[in-house]
């Protein structure tokens, strides 16, 4: 029989000739007997599934001393393996005549021998893999030794059982099914390792019986014969294996230390999804069989940060982004909430330095907030008031009940581990309701307000507002909101504002975490701003569209539809102040005036006359002249889109990025179309 080999040397060390059982070529040759050639060892040829007919010639050798998957053969077909080298890759004594020899010297020996006598068929150059040490670069020689193990069944099915009753919950959940997969095909794990450093494995050896004794303490003398005579075995654990304790044997395990009721188990665990198997799900496991209780309720998978190619940084390719620069360019909070708000339910970020600017932009609003609010906290006679339902004005209600809403959502969001999620839902409100919104609402009654009262009522609400947002924004911005709530609660107490939530006579970091305060929710107050929004946004289109200056006052009519339900008249004061509106008309089924602007938000229409106001006949000159360039340049991009060498040859990307051009462009010439409509 013809058999291949990679490895002549290890031929020495073959035990049997495998082929498949359904190879028609050797159907009749199963149980015969070979010689190994040079060794002369009787050989019998063996049926097993694992050979691939189609590779080589159909018949392996099986050497299982010096092969893991012949290894695990060899088990199968009860075969006693043969190991013909020594730990340091010379050939011991079962290699006969190649004694002493280094593996590969061997190997070109043998080869030499056997081409003498004739017993080579051909010699093929193949590439395949091959294991190499990643610090000396040497060949690893698999090899058969006696090793620990730990007997892995039992301890994986009360892991398995611990996630099944949700004892240890994964997050995102995807990951579980892959934690659960490695448990139920778990194999025994080898835990000790022939290094230098790490935890010896504390197993004595008998020089005299060689019985093994393994023990806590240093034994004194033999298990079996009693013997003084012993040597420690020179292996250490496997990292892993110590890692697997470290819930508990950092809390000074076996002992029944204070620390160890206190911090085991603690809640959760941050890890990544490459240490699922080498430490999660072995930590339950050790957790389980020596607490008899999982070390953590919860696993949060992280990902893994990229650059923005989708590249792994590192140090070779130049392309690492150095926290310590970031931080000097735009700041700690700025870096964290930046990373954080990127980060979707663990999923990879690829990440640019560019990136960091949302999270400095957004610190930077709520400092010069902090600036607005703390300024307008001061009173030359502070008053304490307590505030009564009947006191809220319209904003306050509103706000207010954004506000419990927001609390809600974003302890929902925490607890489900969405972090990004969490952090833009108080973005959101921090930047868009509060500073672009209320602020703007409240200035009114700061500068010049009907009455004290109502003035310190607003400073009140500004105060109970912001110290909730810095609350919200704590766990992901600590140290600007610190550092802004040190003032606050010195200007609240100074001014003797009567804000209790969550003021905790120290710092912010020990406060508690704000809660939801059904009594400030308000869904029609919401429902209302929600449209005065919509009409505002709408007017202030009209201005950007026809070029009208911010300064310059403006007449508006707002038509209902006549099924409307909303009574907005009674917010037309906050319309005027947002929209710098002079006249405003409220009602249903208004008619459209002549030479006017218009949008349209739901059944909603928003006129805005334009004479007096701009010259129709110089702006849609203008405007004509805008439509012309749009439309020539539409007809660029397409020219190029409908080239077939074009579409043929150029990148993906680039193709891409004109479709997208045409699609703006087309936008662009409808709303220049409108306006246009708008002018008559």
């Amino acid at each position: 029989m013809i058999v291949a080999t990679t490895r002549p040397e290890t031929m020495l060390g073959d035990v049997a000739v495998a082929v498949n059982p359904r190879d028609e070529r050797y159907k009749d040759m199963i149980g015969e007997i070979l010689a190994l050639p040079i060794a002369g060892r009787e050989l019998p040829i063996i049926a097993d599934e694992f050979v691939d007919p189609s590779f080589g010639t159909g018949a392996v050798k099986v050497t299982p001393a010096h092969d893991p998957n012949d290894f695990e053969m060899g088990k199968r077909h009860n075969l006693t393996p043969l190991v013909i080298m020594q730990e340091n890759g010379v050939m011991n004594e079962l290699a006969g005549d190649y004694e002493g020899m280094d593996r590969f010297e061997c190997r070109d020996a043998l080869v030499e021998e056997l081409k003498l006598k004739k017993l080579v068929e051909m010699v093929t150059p193949h590439k395949h893999s091959v294991g190499h040490c990643y610090r000396c670069l040497a060949v690893i020689e698999p090899y058969i030794s006696d090793q620990w193990f730990v007997k892995m069944r039992p301890l994986a099915h009360a892991a398995i059982r611990a996630t099944q009753k949700k004892s240890v919950s994964f997050f995102p959940d995807r990951w579980e099914k892959i934690y659960l997969s490695w448990l139920e095909n778990v194999r025994d794990w080898c835990i000790s390792r022939q290094i230098w450093w790490g935890h010896r494995i504390p197993a004595w050896y008998c020089q005299d019986c060689g019985a093994i004794t393994v023990t806590r303490d240093v034994p004194g003398k033999c298990s079996k014969c009693s013997s003084a005579i012993l040597k420690q075995d020179e292996d250490v654990l496997d990292t892993w294996f110590s890692s697997a304790l470290w819930p508990f044997s950092t809390l000074g395990w076996p002992e029944e230390t204070p620390e160890l009721p206190y911090y085991y188990p603690t809640s959760t665990l941050v890890t990544d999804r490459g240490i699922i198997y080498f430490w999660v799900a072995r930590m339950v496991m050790m957790g389980l069989e020596l607490m008899h209780h999982v070390p953590f309720s919860n696993v949060y998978i992280h990902g893994t940060i990229l650059d923005e190619l989708g590249r792994k940084m590192s140090k070779s390719l130049g392309n690492g982004i150095d926290p310590l620069v970031m931080i000097e360019q735009y700041g700690a909070d700025a870096l964290r909430f930046s990373i954080i708000v990127l980060t979707t339910e663990g999923q990879d970020i690829k990440l640019s330095e560019s990136r960091f600017e949302m999270g400095r932009n957004f610190t930077n609003k709520l400092w010069n907030a902090a600036r607005f609010i703390l300024m307008n906290l001061e009173s030359e006679d502070p008053i304490e008031i307590n505030l009564e339902p009947e006191d809220y004005q319209f904003e306050d209600k509103w706000i207010l009940s954004r506000l419990s809403t927001t609390i809600k959502t974003t302890t929902l969001y925490l607890d489900q581990f969405k972090f990004n999620d969490a952090a833009m839902k108080v973005y959101d409100f921090t930047w868009h309701s509060f500073c672009d919104w209320y602020l703007e609402l409240v200035k009114a009654r700061l500068y010049e307000p009907i009455s004290l009262k109502d003035k310190k009522v607003a400073q009140t609400i500004l105060a109970k507002v912001f110290n909730q947002i810095l609350h919200l924004l704590h766990p992901f911005i600590p140290f600007i909101t610190e550092e802004l709530w040190q003032h606050l609660k010195g200007v609240v107490s100074k001014n003797r504002i009567n804000i209790p939530e969550n003021m905790h006579p120290e710092c912010l970091v020990r406060s508690s975490w704000p809660k939801e305060n059904k009594r400030y929710e308000d869904i029609a107050s919401e429902e209302i701003m929600s449209i005065l929004q919509d009409i505002i946004r709408a007017i202030r289109n009209i201005r950007s569209k026809m070029n009208i200056k911010e300064k310059q006052a403006l007449n508006a009519i707002v038509s209902l539809s006549a099924d409307s339900e909303y009574e907005l008249k009674n917010h037309a004061g906050l319309l005027k102040q947002m929209a710098n509106i002079d006249h405003l008309e409220i009602g249903k089924d208004l008619t459209k005036p002549e030479n006017a602007a218009c949008e349209v938000i739901g059944k909603i229409q928003t006129f805005v006359p334009l004479a007096d106001i701009i010259d129709p006949r110089v702006e849609k000159e203008r405007q004509l002249k805008h439509l012309k360039q749009l439309e020539d340049y539409l007809m660029v991009v397409r020219g190029k889109l409908e080239n077939k060498n074009f579409a043929a040859r150029a990148p993906t990307h680039v193709v891409e990025m004109e479709q997208n051009r045409e699609k703006e462009l087309l936008e662009q010439i409808n709303k220049v179309k409108f306006i246009l409509n708008d002018l008559g």
